[in-house]
Order: C-alpha cells, then sequence, then structure tokens
C-alpha cells in the first residue's frame, strides 16, 4: 500500500516537500554521486518545481525522522505532471532520484519513488514515466525494482555537429 506523502515511513525517514535551505546539501549530495559541482541548476530546478505549481511538480527529500541526525538529506526526488507530447496522455514524469551512496539498499529511494508516486495519483494521473541511461545498470535496476518496463515510446537523438 502506498504511503500517504509528507508520511514518516517505517524505516524512520519523512518526505517533504523541499525548501529553499535544502539546496545546498540536494547541491553537494549530487555532486558527491554525480561528480560535478551544480549548484545554480538545483537553484534553478526548486524555482521551477519546487515553488512553483506544486501541485503537479514535485521537488521531494527525503531526512531522518530522527532530529539528532540534523536534518541531513538522504535523497531527493524531482517529477511533475505532464503530456500532450507527441500523443502522450498526461502522465507522471520523474527525471532526477538520487540517494546518499552510504545510505542506499535502506528503501530511501523506494519511499521517495512511492510518494512521488502518490503525489501523482492524487492528481489523477495514473501512469509514470521516465528516462534512464542504457548503460546505467545501478539506475536501470532501481526503477525495475520498483515495477517500470519498456513504455511505448522510444527516445531518439541528434548530434547537432553532425546537422549540415
Amino acid at each position: 500500500m502506498p504511503m500517504q506523502p509528507g508520511k514518516t515511513t517505517d524505516h524512520a525517514v519523512t518526505i517533504s516537500p523541499a525548501q529553499p535551505e535544502d539546496l545546498a546539501q540536494v547541491a553537494d549530495l549530487d555532486a558527491r554521486v554525480t561528480g560535478t559541482q551544480k549548484a545554480a541548476y538545483w537553484r534553478d530546478i526548486f524555482e521551477r518545481y519546487g515553488a512553483r505549481h506544486t501541485d503537479q511538480r514535485f521537488f521531494l527529500v527525503a531526512k531522518p525522522a530522527d532530529a539528532a541526525e540534523d536534518g541531513a538529506i538522504l535523497g531527493f526526488i524531482v517529477g511533475e505532471v505532464r503530456g500532450w507530447e507527441f500523443g502522450s496522455d498526461p502522465c507522471g514524469w520523474v527525471f532526477a532520484v538520487t540517494v546518499d551512496p552510504e545510505r542506499r539498499e535502506q528503501h530511501i529511494g523506494e519511499q521517495l519513488f512511492r510518494d512521488i508516486c502518490a503525489r501523482f495519483r492524487e492528481t489523477g494521473i495514473t501512469k509514470v514515466r521516465n528516462m534512464v541511461r542504457r548503460d546505467d545498470t545501478l539506475v536501470m535496476a532501481f526503477f525495475r525494482s520498483e515495477g517500470m518496463v519498456a513504455g511505448p515510446y522510444i527516445q531518439l537523438e541528434l548530434d547537432l555537429d553532425d546537422l549540415d
């Protein structure tokens, strides 16, 4: 059964909308995972997904429920309700999920994913989508473990240097 958005889970994690004061930790966590510091990017993402249209855009953070850990961010997920591109019915779209590498296998990613899915359901959405690099086995395995499978669309790309 999906958990209610913003609830404390049985793994002592609280999931709630990101706040401006969370952005430094989000950027630092992302940099530890990706190897690239992009604080300005995360400020922009927060402005778009954490501060506007929050009834259909979600920027969620997971923190320890135990106040003794000073609210350290353990993970985050970002997504939105979108649709109509190329005939797609509106769906939930998850485009970022990150969990502290030292806290993986503690179901934090699963809790974040289920929380954002519950929020999508509250808007009337019945499908969720994302895009994953074929060679990113960790992220691919995570989303597959959550029940995601290949959908009806394929991603196409063009290297603009090849465009004459």
